[in-house]
């Protein structure tokens, strides 16, 4: 129990393919991302609705902070943030953080869109821009590798014992 990575089924250098061949693997990395970008988007858009129904709130009265906690709104979103949290973790255990952080920016289209269509927000034309430009972006990151090739993680660097060898 000493490991670090007693929790998983698994040595965490040992690939198990999620259905067995290469599509899989790709397959699982665009729905771990999809459900970050779902997850981060609907959590936001759930808190903003239920501060809007809650007003404002004193950050030094800690009772008042806490009464925001039996909106329904602010627990789907806290649920839904636990999901992207999840997904998160995920995605970064079988790719790079500079491959996540910005594939996972396409949520900000989903947020805009959720506050437009849902919270009824005004998006102006710069916000749009903004998002032309996020999915730009996105279109690059997400055609380069998701793991850098010759880099043992840190933890990692002894060989991959007990693969295989259940």
């Amino acid at each position: 129990m000493s490991h670090p990575y007693f929790f998983y089924a698994k040595p965490p250098n040992c690939e198990l393919p999620l259905l067995g061949d290469a599509a899989a693997v790709t397959a699982r990395k665009y729905l771990v991302i999809a459900c970050i970008a779902v997850f981060s988007a609907l959590g936001d858009a759930f808190l903003a609705r239920g501060m809007k129904l809650v007003g404002v709130i004193d950050v030094h009265h800690l009772a008042t902070v806490l009464t925001v906690l039996v909106n329904p709104f602010i627990l789907i979103g806290i649920g839904c943030l636990f999901a992207f949290m999840y997904s998160y973790m995920t995605a970064l255990s079988f790719a790079d953080l500079s491959y996540v952080m910005p594939a996972t920016a396409i949520s900000y289209v989903v947020m805009v869109l959720l506050s437009m269509l849902w919270l009824h927000e005004h998006v102006g034309m710069q916000r749009w821009a903004g998002v032309a430009s996020i999915v730009v972006g996105v279109g690059f990151v997400a055609g380069g590798p998701s793991r850098t090739e010759g880099v043992v993680p840190t933890g990692q660097a002894e060989s991959s014992r007990g693969c295989g060898k259940r």
